[in-house]
Parts: C-alpha cells; structure tokens; sequence
C-alpha cells in the first residue's frame, strides 16, 4: 500500500507519555495495515530529554503488544517541520506551542490526533500525575485515532 504520508511525528509536552505511546500504537497499526510509514515523536520542552518514556506508559502499552525499545524522549527541533508530512498534537496548548515555532508555509501540517479518532474528545488527556487509569484511557484514545488515521491513508 502507498500513502502520500511518508512520515508523522507526534507531539506532546514532554515526550515522555502521549507522544511516545501514539508513536508506538501507530507503529503497530501502520504495519498490520502495510503502511511503511516512518514515525517519531517529540515534546514542545525538552525537560525529559534522552529520557524512556514513563514506565507507566510502558507498562499499560506492553499489555496491548506495544514496544517502546530505543524511545528517548526529545524536543521538537525547527527541521521537523520540514521533515515530517504529517504532525500530530496531543492538546490545544500543543497546537498553540508549535503554532509559535512554526514557519507558516508548515502550519497545515499540524493537527489535533483526536480529529482522527471518534472520541467527542477532542484532546489526550496528561495522565502523567495520574493513576494508572489514564494510562488506560490514553491507550484507548490513541488506538482509536491511530485507527482512524490508518483509515486515511486508504
């Protein structure tokens, strides 16, 4: 299968929850559907930078069949935008982040994950200072939207 979306990169604050997880939900799913579409995911601050993503991320994911091996989280750099076809956020805060660091002729890149999802949510909870129940609703959410942006692709 081919899709005029070679690359996606999605984006939350830290890298180190939301963003890793879709990254590693949509790895999956791409290859089930027999996409070869390259994937990455950044934060808008670079706090965690270098770090694994949350072990608690990567424990509700694991349970699903995700692999987060080789994740580090890492800022979003100016070469993304050019880089990447596609850039999904995870909230408005976001869209508002990358709206500022943007160079115009890239902003139509970005987009809300969930406006691919079927969730009347329209942003991805932090479940960072949470339980494990928002790790939970994450993976739910992500899946969805991955499913529908695989849908997208067709």
């Amino acid at each position: 299968m081919v899709s005029k979306v070679q690359s996606v990169l999605f984006v939350c604050m830290g890298n180190i929850c939301r963003s890793p997880t879709a990254e590693a939900v949509f790895k999956v799913k791409a290859e089930e559907a027999g996409f070869n579409i390259k994937s990455d995911s950044a934060g808008t601050i670079g706090y965690h930078q270098g770090t694994s993503p949350d072990p608690r991320a990567q424990a509700a994911g694991e349970l699903r069949g995700y692999f987060f091996t080789g994740l580090k989280a890492r800022k979003i750099v100016a070469s993304d935008f050019q880089e990447f076809d596609l850039i999904l956020v995870m909230d408005n805060q976001n869209m508002d982040d990358l709206a500022e660091i943007c160079p115009p002729e890239y902003r139509e890149k970005i987009k809300l994950m969930l406006s691919y999802g079927t969730s009347s949510l329209s942003e991805v909870p932090d479940p960072y200072y949470g339980g494990a129940k928002g790790f939970e609703v994450v993976l739910n959410l992500l899946e969805d939207a991955c499913d529908g942006l695989i849908r997208s692709f067709k």
